[in-house]
């Protein structure tokens, strides 16, 4: 019998015995460094470096042509990861020998038959802590799970990745409860994020966005149920893509709630391409997930249409720059604006975005999140005894002093949900008489959250993500810039408040809080046409590298 109060001191313990074995030397980090990032490179040989700098769209194919190895690539990523969990604490489960081995199979049937074994052939891939891995704790931020949640089976995902030939080595931090935008919980700490420390990755999907931040793991797999994938991606100066919902496979996830269905998460990857984001979602769908999670569509993946295939040669994109409740930090809105400019220099048909409910729209998912008032979560942490993380805290505020919806409640909270649904539809719709084609808008570009990667525990509007979770729209984060607080810049004055919140993350708005973040946007496309999501991705991301963005 483990004793709750050694529970965290014995996973942190066994987590370290089994990177000690490859830890390649100390790395020191002076107290007073904020930017982390380059540390845990500092080990690498030259050929190291270039295999670590690769996207995964390159790796499979310089191992496909016998450039690398698939010993090569994992070792060079496992020294990375080692010293990114030193710095930045993203890891949670630990399998390298198992890796090592998988690596060393796949390098023999390569030898052996000159094919790869299938089109992720030797990748690494690191995989967020709640999905299940055969044989793996998967305590999910939460102590009282710890030891009492090892996976008998794969989930659908990790399967379809080790039949594609991927390499799993590692698990990644998650946050007490997973209902969080930053990570932090009781089993294994903090995640920092690995640009300047004294700021959050993100969550729920944190220990992803700081492993690959670091070049620790060239494609993470995540969850996002309100911009878990999506803030992690930006906070970290990543791509995510959080998909409509029945797109991708979702079974064999373990975390709270499970079963509920008013609002459901969806799993994505996180990488350091837009066509790694491609790459994933081909490799899931040709596998035809369907036919094992009767949950999904069946809808192949159009990898034509995800290459511009069909796309119009001058999009019309709507730019949110407020959705009425917290306007952005100055640096998003700066970064909106270049956009702005370089579409429309580009011949493409740009509008402003005209923000509809946003506040009302988040009452409505807070309470689609916590429909039985918390208790599911608040029983779990008192089984575990625990105490709630700040954010924990935070989130379950939502429904303090409230009992848990009745069925009744519930039916009528479903209708308020697919109301909401027609009406933001009916919204995208008329667009088109705002348009100079005439046809309704093809995306909508906007802020991923109203500050940069913020403060520790600060974390307190998810509106610019979870809107787009409520509506079930897909998706995706890509990163613009680096912030630089420099003496000399001069910012415009944000408005006048308009409630408190506002008034807080405002109040938070200084330069030099900022500094080395990463500045990245989300753009967002109709339910379920993820491919045409990419491509227009695709069309902006050529008109940044035209205009030097």
């Amino acid at each position: 019998m483990i004793e709750i109060q050694d529970v965290a001191a014995r996973k942190r313990k066994e987590r370290e015995a089994k990177l000690s074995a490859y830890r390649k030397g100390c790395i020191y980090v002076p107290r007073d460094a904020i930017d982390l990032s380059q540390y845990p490179l500092s080990k690498l040989t030259e050929t190291e470096r270039i295999i670590v700098y690769c996207d995964a769209t390159a790796i499979v194919d310089l191992i496909r042509k016998r450039v690398y190895t698939a010993q090569e690539v994992l070792r060079a990523f496992v020294k990375v990861a080692v010293a990114a969990q030193d710095v930045t604490n993203c890891l949670s489960e630990v399998l390298l020998d198992e890796a090592f081995h998988q690596a060393s199979k796949l390098d023999q049937y390569l030898e052996n038959t000159g094919n790869v074994i299938g089109p992720l052939h030797g990748l690494p891939v690191s995989i967020k802590d709640h999905i299940k891995i055969k044989g793996l704790d998967t305590s999910s931020g939460y102590l009282g799970w710890a030891y009492k949640t090892v996976a008998d089976s794969d989930a659908l995902l990790v399967e379809i990745l080790r039949n594609a030939g991927a390499i799993l080595y590692v698990k990644t931090q998650t946050p007490q409860t997973l209902l969080s935008l930053e990570t932090d919980n009781n089993v294994f700490g903090k995640t920092i994020n690995p640009f300047n420390r004294n700021l959050s990755p993100g969550g729920s999907s944190g220990g992803e966005g700081a492993l690959i931040a670091c070049h620790g793991s060239p494609m993470g797999v995540g969850t996002d149920i309100g911009g878990s994938i999506r803030i992690p991606a930006a906070h970290c100066g990543l791509y995510g893509l959080k998909g409509s919902v029945a797109r991708l496979p979702h079974s064999g996830l373990l975390g709270s709630h499970d079963g509920m269905d008013a609002i459901v998460g969806c799993v994505g990857p996180l990488a350091r391409s837009a066509r790694d984001l491609e790459l994933f979602c081909r490799v899931m769908l040709d596998a035809e997930p369907w036919l094992n999670e009767p949950a999904l569509l069946e809808m192949p993946w159009k990898r034509g249409v995800a290459n511009g295939e069909g796309l119009p040669d001058k999009l019309a994109i709507a730019i949110l720059f407020d959705d009425g409740v917290v306007t952005p930090h100055p640096p998003i809105t700066q970064a909106l604006n270049k956009y702005k400019h370089a579409l429309a220099r580009a011949g493409h048909d740009v509008i402003e975005w005209q923000a509809v409910d946003h506040q009302n729209g988040w009452d409505l998912i807070a309470k689609l999140y916590l429909l039985d008032g918390g208790a599911e979560y608040h029983e779990t942490i008192r089984a575990g005894g625990e105490s709630e993380v700040p954010q924990t805290e935070w989130i379950l505020k939502h429904a303090q002093g409230r009992d848990p919806y009745t069925p009744a409640d519930i039916f009528k909270l479903n209708l308020e949900r697919e109301a909401f649904r027609s009406k933001a539809l009916a919204h995208w719709n008329a667009t088109q008489q705002r348009t100079v084609s005439g046809r309704p808008v093809d995306a909508i570009l906007c802020p991923v959250a109203p500050t940069l990667a913020p403060p520790h525990n600060t974390t307190s509007w998810w509106g610019y993500t979870s809107h787009w979770n409520l509506l079930d729209l897909p998706g995706v984060v890509f990163p613009v810039d680096r912030f630089t607080a420099t003496a000399s810049a001069t910012y415009p004055p944000l408005p006048h408040s308009r409630n408190d919140l506002e008034n807080f993350i405002h109040s938070q708005w200084n330069p030099t809080t900022y500094d080395n973040t990463p500045i990245s946007l989300q753009l967002v496309g109709r339910r379920h046409n993820e491919e045409k999501l990419l491509a227009m991705l695709n069309v902006l991301e050529k008109v940044s590298k035209e205009n030097a963005l």
